[in-house]
């Protein structure tokens, strides 16, 4: 009985101490389970975290187009060609940057009214289009300057008007939203100068203006030295521009505001690409080399 007893006991033990045993593997097995999970979640967290950090710190890193806003009647800086091709000084270089960076340029016609609304909207990515900086430094985030321009006054070689003076009573065409009608609309800069003209009209583009000039219902036009040299030498002898000129301004590109991160990356090739002499090849091409200030 007692051997039976002492037979039983030990059966009793050895059952505890296998069950013990179990236990302590499934539990190491647990633990170990565990730390796995655990080292994985942390690694999938630090490359999460690694991700977000490189996009903050780079938000253009996944860009792969450029959207360009223009004004598709403003040559030399942006038009249509004989081939039905969008093309310009403006739109080249930026032709350039997209080459630099391997990004596929969108060309995009814009209504120059509307061009704050297709920027603040997205459509655009930015305005790049003979663009005045100045007067505007506040609206937009800007490259830097890289383009000297005046606003001029164009007439007919046998208008009889020589100085700024004779347009009193005269009728003067400008286009919708530009620089020149700003100029002719500050009290600051030329109010007092438009208040003696005839007329001041507005016109969508300036081959409509010159349309006008040439057919004589207008007797000059208000126009940035660069278009007005580039349709002068286009339309052939017959027009003069004036030697005073309304005032002197600068050409940037122009993005949303606060957009400094494009801002900076166009900003640094623009730079490589005057070093390189890629802006003065260009420049030369559209006959506004003594214009470009980007050094």
């Amino acid at each position: 009985m007692k051997k039976t007893l002492a037979m039983l006991l030990c059966g009793a033990m050895t059952m505890a101490l296998l069950v013990g045993c179990g236990n302590g593997s499934a539990d190491a097995t647990q633990t170990a389970t565990e730390e796995t999970e655990a080292t994985e979640t942390t690694e999938v967290e630090s490359e999460t975290e690694t991700t977000e950090e490189t996009e903050a710190a780079n938000p253009e890193a996944d860009r792969t187009t450029f959207v360009v806003g223009f004004d598709a009647e403003y040559p030399p800086y942006g038009y249509m060609d004989d081939n039905g091709e969008y093309t310009g000084f403006d739109l080249e270089l930026a032709q350039a940057v997209c080459d630099m960076e391997g990004w596929e340029l969108t060309k995009t016609p814009i209504d120059w009214d509307s061009k704050d609304m297709e920027l603040n909207s997205g459509s655009i990515d930015c305005i790049w289009n003979g663009f005045t900086i100045n007067g505007r430094e506040d609206d937009y985030t800007w490259s830097d300057p890289y383009c000297d321009n005046s606003q001029v006054i164009v007439v007919a070689e046998d208008s009889g008007i020589s100085t700024l003076a004779d347009l009193a009573g005269k009728n003067v065409g400008v286009q919708t939203a530009s620089a020149a009608l700003s100029v002719l609309s500050d009290e600051e800069q030329q109010k007092a100068l438009a208040d003696t003209f005839g007329s001041l009209q507005q016109f969508s583009d300036y081959n409509s203006a010159f349309s006008e000039l040439l057919a004589g219902s207008l007797d000059a036009i208000a126009i940035d030295i660069g278009v007005a040299n580039y349709q002068i030498s286009s339309r052939g002898e017959g027009y003069v521009i004036l030697s005073e000129t309304l005032n002197s301004e600068q050409y940037g590109v122009g993005f949303k505001l606060g957009n400094e991160s494009l801002r900076d990356i166009v900003n640094a090739d623009l730079k490589k690409l005057a070093e390189d002499g890629t802006v003065a090849e260009l420049a030369e091409k559209y006959g506004i080399s003594d214009l470009i200030c980007l050094k």
